[in-house]
């Protein structure tokens, strides 16, 4: 067939060249040959009658039909070339997806697959629920799943507590949030939860997370999860398996020091023991103190090695120690021994030399030259100044290295109470003006009802830790409502004190006060007397509370007792002032605190015109009986000014309660105030004034600012209805 059709096409041309046909050479090649013979090139048109083509009959042309456009084509003789509807087209090569786009699919797949649900136990999902579980919430969309038998997990709480406090699904429900992120957040905390059972010694421990909430789309059905963030909630099935124990503890060359069985005994782990990390970190801070509390200076302790055997299900564990010696303290060593010598330190220890070495002791000496105020950081490091050898104990100086702080210090203090009025107080000191902790202070009072200059000396850790010696020079000048008085005073004191850093159980103070005094009472107009007093002052008192500037529990006891002698228009007399104060503070719920106060005084030995008028009892004011003018409570003159006395008797009762406000910095204080003045020695509640209020307390670093409001129950003629009083710290 394809030979006919190619007749049908060369026959046109070789007919219209049959010079050029004559002309061709009849010595062609074979291949030519073939193709048209010679026949051909003699008598072309008998060759062409000869092939299967010219056998095919020739179409009328006018029984030929014209073709519609889209009608399908019947075959046409002679040509075998297929349809190209049957011809299959290379594959067309596919796009590169967008990586973002991909990752967003793969992460929303994830998403669905990994929030199994227990809507359908018998899908599949929930598998690892634990029948009768004991539950442990820890946020209304959180929860814990435990065995219900206790010693499956007997440190279940501890578990839900340490998880509950790292868990990532713990603040989860923000609007930002969504359903690749709780996924992704549920995956962390199953991780986490499987650390913390570790950490209890369930290393064979599995957790199964499962989501309520959440409807998952049927398999197949390409439809998005039906969740609403806000109602998820996600539970972890713990099922614990088999504790790990210790199989064998090594503890360094503890095995060679002297005091080996008190160390081994501060070790408190032996094997068979559940492993328990925190547990191995508490033991080793154990053995840390016990080394240093048993006089190894340089005892060195690695971190531990736990080795799990998960076949055996036991832990070896390794705890790197070098005991080193025993020693004894030599000398303190200052770095800086103008400003602070290495005398004066030895006397802040509580160590001397030749005493055992104890580290807590160092760290005592630490906090101490911290609270100097002096220094801005310090290192106390023992330093080898003979070796250990055998039972001989060794010798460690300790050197103080020590940083300089500011030394100079301006201070300011405003108050106000409607008796007192507005005193405003300014100061400038220089703590270490004379080394080492001598203090130089000048003050200055500017107030409606007080004027003062005065300047002062003290020498802290005088002679030992916490002792004080004070040397102070004022004149003063004060007008209230019982005299005017005009002063001119100096003391001097000896004390132990208790500090913010260091509160004592016990304190005392002894001292000797000499005073030039030109007073007018408020009763007698304008004649003035002039009174010469001296006194020795001492002081006993016992503190029990909690907290220096703000108690919440204890007592607290103080007795003075101050025998004076007083020269006044060529008269003597003398007296002894004595007051008790007692106060004591009970927690009556988290948030609320009774506190009670009572004071007695008493001036024997004289009468009361025979005692200056700023020596006499009073009461009234903000740190005595609220609601009442200062010094307003006691007996009065004809005029119904106060006039003082001999005795004095005081009560108050307050509740401090916290109200949550500004972080819980603030607490409402109403109280109950009761007190009054006699002019025998014997204190008395005859002519008892009572005054009520309500308190506000503001807590801060250096304790509370107190605004009380008071009123009195019953008044008389010119008290005010409410007094103001604002200072720092509590009433009492």
């Amino acid at each position: 067939m394809r030979a006919g059709f190619l007749v049908l096409i060369l026959a046109p041309i070789i007919a219209a060249l049959p010079q050029l046909a004559h002309a061709q050479s009849r010595s062609a090649d074979q291949a030519l040959e073939d193709l048209i013979p010679d026949s051909a090139m003699d008598d072309p048109k008998a060759w062409a009658n000869q092939t299967e083509a010219a056998k095919v009959a020739v179409p009328d042309p006018a029984t030929l039909l014209s073709p519609d456009a889209i009608a399908p084509l019947t075959g046409i003789p002679a040509i075998t070339l297929a349809w190209p509807d049957a011809a299959e087209l290379p594959p067309i090569e596919p796009l590169t997806p967008d990586a973002d786009i991909a990752a967003a699919a793969e992460e929303a797949k994830l998403a669905g697959d990994a929030l199994t649900t227990d809507s359908d136990p018998g899908s599949g999902r929930g598998i690892g629920l634990i029948p009768g579980a004991s539950l442990f919430a820890i946020t209304p969309q959180l929860a814990l799943a435990f065995p219900p038998e206790l010693e499956a997990l007997p440190e279940r709480a501890a578990v839900t507590d340490r998880f509950g406090a790292l868990a990532s699904l713990r603040k989860f429900g923000n609007e930002e949030d969504n359903l690749a992120q709780l996924t992704r957040r549920a995956r962390q905390d199953t991780d986490l939860l499987q650390q913390v059972l570790r950490v209890y010694g369930y290393y064979d421990a599995e957790v199964f997370q499962s989501t309520t909430g959440y409807a998952a789309p049927a398999e197949g059905s390409g439809a998005a999860p039906a969740i609403d963030l806000r109602k998820v909630g996600v539970r972890f099935d713990v099922r614990p398996g088999p504790r790990y124990t210790l199989a064998r503890i090594a503890l360094g060359d503890i095995g060679v020091a002297r005091d080996t069985a008190a160390l081994a005994r501060a070790f408190a782990l032996a094997p068979g023991d559940p492993v328990n990390s925190d547990r191995i970190v508490a033991e080793r801070d154990n053995l840390i103190a016990a080394l240093g509390e048993g006089g190894h200076a340089f005892a060195q302790v690695g971190q531990p090695d736990l080795a799990i055997d998960h076949a055996l299900r036991i832990g070896d564990l390794t705890l790197p120690v070098t005991a080193g010696g025993q020693y004894v303290i030599g000398q303190v060593r200052s770095s800086l021994p103008d400003y602070l010598s290495s005398r004066h330190l030895g006397r802040i220890a509580r160590f001397r030399p030749g005493d055992p070495f104890r580290r807590s002791r160092i760290d005592d000496l630490r906090q101490a030259i911290l609270a100097t105020g002096l220094v801005s950081a310090v290192t106390v490091t023992p330093r080898e100044v003979a070796p250990a050898a055998g039972a001989q104990p060794g010798v460690a100086d300790i050197d103080v290295t020590l940083a300089k702080a500011p030394q100079r210090t301006i201070a300011g203090l405003i108050g106000y109470s409607s008796g007192e009025g507005l005193r405003v107080e300014a100061s400038w000191e220089n703590r270490n003006m004379f080394p080492p902790e001598g203090l130089v202070r000048f003050r200055g009072v500017v107030g409606t009802r007080e004027q003062l200059v005065g300047a002062t000396y003290r020498r802290n850790n005088f002679f030992g830790r916490d002792q004080v010696l004070t040397a102070d020079l004022y004149a003063q000048t004060r007008r209230t409502s019982a005299f005017r008085a005009r002063t001119l005073s100096f003391a001097t004191t000896f004390e132990k004190q208790t500090t913010l850093i260091f509160q004592k159980a016990w304190v005392w103070s002894a001292g000797v006060e000499l005073l030039a005094t030109s007073e007018l009472p408020a009763a007698t107009g304008s004649t003035r007397t002039t009174y010469f007093i001296g006194a020795l002052p001492l002081r006993l008192a016992y503190d029990g509370s909690n907290d220096l500037l703000d108690p919440t529990r204890g007592v607290r006891v103080s007795l003075r007792f101050s025998p004076e002698i007083s020269v006044q228009n060529g008269m003597r007399s003398s007296y002894i002032r004595g007051q008790f104060d007692a106060s004591a503070y009970q927690p009556i719920s988290s948030g609320v605190v009774l506190a009670e106060r009572v004071r007695l005084g008493t001036i024997p030995g004289t009468g009361v015109n025979s005692i200056a008028p700023s020596r006499r009892f009073y009461a009234g004011g903000g740190a005595s009986v609220r609601g009442f003018a200062y010094q307003a409570v006691g007996p009065r003159d004809a005029l119904g000014n106060p006039s003082g006395g001999r005795s004095l008797s005081e009560f108050s009762l307050e509740a401090r309660v916290k109200t949550g406000l500004m972080g819980g910095a603030v607490s409402l204080v109403p109280f109950v105030d009761a007190g009054t003045v006699g002019t025998t020695a014997s204190p008395t509640i005859n002519g008892l004034k009572v005054g009520v209020g309500l308190g506000v307390r503001y807590q801060t670093s250096f304790g509370p600012i107190r605004i009380d409001l008071g009123t009195p129950l019953n008044p008389v003629k010119g008290d005010p209805r409410i007094g103001v009083y604002v200072s720092l710290g509590q009433a009492f």
